[in-house]
């Protein structure tokens, strides 16, 4: 890939931490990323973001910021529209691509009104709504607050003794929450930076589904990649998610999770901004099977805030 030199970036904030749920996932990325910007001889810093990121920001002097903010207040617009009236340059999607990716349940809208393949779905409110969800979209299902990443407040619902608990735990996160059809078949993961899919990801666990344990913690999930499919179908696919994550206003870099059924129809999960970068996380996977280490990644997507 074509890499701008090093000073061409001034000095770049790092913002990290922030207060969502994922406030320790970020920690990690953020971390990483400073280390390997560091290594590069940039003038990085890194930011813990409290509420009062817009003074430290100011008294900073920043020319550039590198957002690696999971979930809200970093991933869902807010952080990027601060940074827009700050006139400060940053990475990664714009206001109305990052809070549409963040909201799942919004996503999935502009999606199914695109025509994008996505699964059948149901906001629920009430606990008749969950037993509705079961008589309308059938068992097994996946009931997700909107909200959230990471799988935080996520569950597979197998029996219908199950549903008012993941019901319930959904509604321990503040926002909306869908119920969704399971869709029977391979995980995927396509990774995208300034308009290149890298190579896709098949992901396999032996949980019920690839949630928060299976993401961060577990040393058995397995990673597949090449992922296996034939390098037409792959393109192909590739086309799709491009084409998915530019209908939801999304931008510079990020990641379209789907599934394969077993008839290998596509399914679009969803989309993520501001994708982790730790040791188990997918991006840099993907980029090191396509000849891109890490640093050279990390340079990468700090080059796209000055091509903003």
């Amino acid at each position: 890939m074509n890499l701008a030199s090093n000073h061409d970036f001034g000095k770049v904030a790092v913002l990290m931490g922030g207060w969502s749920a994922e406030r320790e996932i970020s920690l990690l990325s953020g971390r990483a990323v400073l280390q390997a910007l560091k290594g590069k001889n940039i003038d990085a810093y890194g930011i813990d973001v409290g509420r009062d990121i817009a003074r430290v920001l100011g008294a900073g002097d920043y020319d550039s910021a590198l957002i690696m903010l999971h979930g809200r207040g970093g991933e869902d617009g807010a952080m990027q529209g601060l940074l827009e009236v700050m006139g400060l340059p940053y990475t990664g999607s714009g206001i109305l691509g990052s809070a549409l990716a963040m909201d799942k349940l919004r996503c999935k809208q502009v999606w199914a009104a695109e025509g994008f393949p996505t699964p059948e779905y149901m906001q629920i409110e009430t606990e008749q709504d969950a037993d509705t969800a079961i008589v309308e979209l059938g068992l097994p299902l996946i009931v997700k607050p909107a909200l959230e990443g990471s799988s935080i407040g996520m569950s597979k619902v197998e029996a219908e003794t199950e549903m008012l608990p993941a019901f319930i735990k959904a509604r321990e996160c503040s926002g909306a929450i869908i119920a969704e059809r399971w869709i029977t078949g391979a995980e995927y993961t396509a990774a995208i930076i300034n308009r290149k899919v890298l190579p896709m990801i098949r992901l396999e666990t032996d949980r019920k589904f690839y949630d928060y344990f299976a993401k961060y913690e577990s040393d058995d999930t397995r990673y597949i990649c090449p992922c296996g499919l034939e390098l037409s179908v792959e393109k192909e696919l590739g086309e799709v998610m491009l084409n998915a994550f530019d209908a939801i206003g999304a931008s510079g870099w990020g990641r379209v999770d789907f599934f394969l059924d077993t008839d290998g129809r596509p399914w679009l999960i969803e989309a993520n901004t501001v994708p982790g970068m730790t040791s188990h996380s997918l991006v840099p996977m993907a980029a090191k099977q396509a000849g891109i280490g890490f640093d050279e990644l990390v340079i990468e997507i700090l080059r796209s805030s000055h091509e903003r």
